[in-house]
């Protein structure tokens, strides 16, 4: 079974459904439903989601929407590791540094699935959008 970290914008894209990118991220995590990929998420992920979805959706959606992508997902600790290599690298987006060093936490970690792969430049772990990654796992 193949291990994905999903950036937190894949996750967006299917819990708000955001067309047309929610087509490819649903596919993704139909594969996690079927037992075919594991899927991890950064714990950072989750307030940002929450933020997001929030601004369009009430608590109590919101919360049980969260509350099902957490069966889907595993969750990835954020660690006093993980926030002081992301404080002390050039990567552009912070956020985008905690999601790059919690998928490198986990050697077991396939690729990392983004739609913003140029943000992902110095990844020694491959990083696909989310059409490479279902081409990708289609052929496994």
């Amino acid at each position: 079974m193949k291990n994905i970290f999903i950036d937190t914008n894949v996750v967006i894209d299917f819990l708000a459904d955001r067309r047309p990118f929610s087509i490819d991220a649903a596919r993704l995590f139909d594969l996690a439903i079927n037992q075919k990929v594991k899927v991890h998420i950064s714990a950072v992920s989750y307030n940002n989601i929450y933020y997001i979805l929030r601004q369009s959706l009430t608590r109590d959606v919101t919360i049980k929407l969260l509350e099902e992508l957490s069966g889907m997902t595993e969750i990835v600790d954020v660690t006093n590791d993980i926030i002081r290599k992301s404080l002390k690298t050039d990567f552009k987006d912070y956020e985008d540094a905690i999601q790059y060093y919690s998928a490198l936490s986990l050697p077991e970690i396939d690729f990392i699935v983004t739609r913003n792969s140029r943000d992902f430049k110095k990844s020694i772990i491959s990083v696909l959008t989310p059409a490479e990654a279902i081409a990708s796992l289609n052929n496994f």
